[in-house]
């Protein structure tokens, strides 16, 4: 019996579990956690900076090696992915050396977990992280008229949630523009599979919940450029994911242009947003204006 288009329920599963397509992923985790020191190393860092009511609402902010107070550099906001369930900011350090390198801040997103919160109030801690961007960017020699986000797998959904977002509905002070571009990685645009999914019993998502968050579904309230990429590697279903999303936000205005890398899977492409001078990066670096 299918479930979801011509998915059986173990096809379904199969297509969403990337740890089962990868079986070197926990080699992948290992190296990148194993070089991140000598990353930090090269950049200057503000670690573990609180920017909302709980313990789990906190960011790394990553500076260029010689970025000066008063520079006013380009902001990057990276969310992580993990399913909305698991990850931590901390697992994503080896980004530094990417954007940094270029000549932007990098901001490392950390937010609550599902199932100890719900995709509403993890939207929202999400704004919140970026709107702390734009009030705070002067204390770290950023530029608050120059935000930018990105994001992995379910980050990849976020970064699409962020600029579905009405920001001055979120907070009185903050532009309809305030985010400049977007770079969505591996993102997951349509939730349905995921409800009718393996994560289902941890995730509990709803039919309003893949109604109200599902990109797809979704109105930009922005023209700003997105980049959505996927790995060349990756399942039928995030390449559809990808393939399907990005036409249909072109549609809707946006400057939306589709990149699938070739050979890259769920978790190898994500280490390009980690090489200054990857395909991602200079896609995403022109985006952001940098050298």
């Amino acid at each position: 019996m299918t479930v979801f288009r011509d998915y059986a329920q173990a096809e379904l599963d199969s297509q969403y579990d990337n740890r089962s397509h990868v079986p070197d992923h926990e080699e992948i985790y290992r190296v990148r956690a194993a070089g991140a020191e000598a990353v930090l190393a090269k950049v200057q860092t503000r670690l573990d900076v609180a920017f909302g009511a709980s313990a789990e609402e906190t960011l790394d902010i990553y500076l260029p090696e010689d970025a000066g107070p008063d520079d006013g550099i380009a902001i990057n906001v990276f969310l992580h992915g993990g399913y909305w369930f698991s990850r931590h900011k901390n697992d994503f350090r080896f980004l530094a050396g990417g954007l940094t390198a270029r000549g932007s801040a990098l901001i490392i997103v950390n937010y609550a977990l599902i199932p100890s919160i719900d995709m509403t109030e993890l939207v929202r801690q999400c704004r919140s992280a970026i709107a702390w961007a734009y009030d705070n960017a002067a204390t770290f020699g950023g530029d608050k008229n120059n935000i930018h986000v990105s994001g992995h797998s379910a980050g990849g959904h976020l970064t699409a949630m962020m600029m579905a977002t009405d920001w001055p509905s979120f907070a009185d002070n903050l532009p309809t523009e305030l985010v400049k571009s977007g770079c969505a990685i591996s993102g997951i645009y349509d939730l349905e599979p995921i409800r009718l999914g393996f994560m289902q019993e941890t995730l509990g998502f709803s039919a309003e919940d893949v109604a109200a968050y599902s990109p797809i579904n979704l109105t930009p309230a922005t023209d700003a450029p997105l980049i959505v990429a996927v790995g060349g590697a990756e399942t039928d279903e995030f390449l559809r994911q990808s393939k399907e999303f990005a036409p249909m936000w072109q549609q809707a205005g946006v400057d939306c242009s589709l990149m699938v890398v070739p050979e890259m899977n769920h978790f190898t492409i994500l280490g390009e947003l980690a090489e200054p001078d990857s395909p991602l990066i200079n896609a995403t670096a022109g985006l952001m204006g940098l050298d």
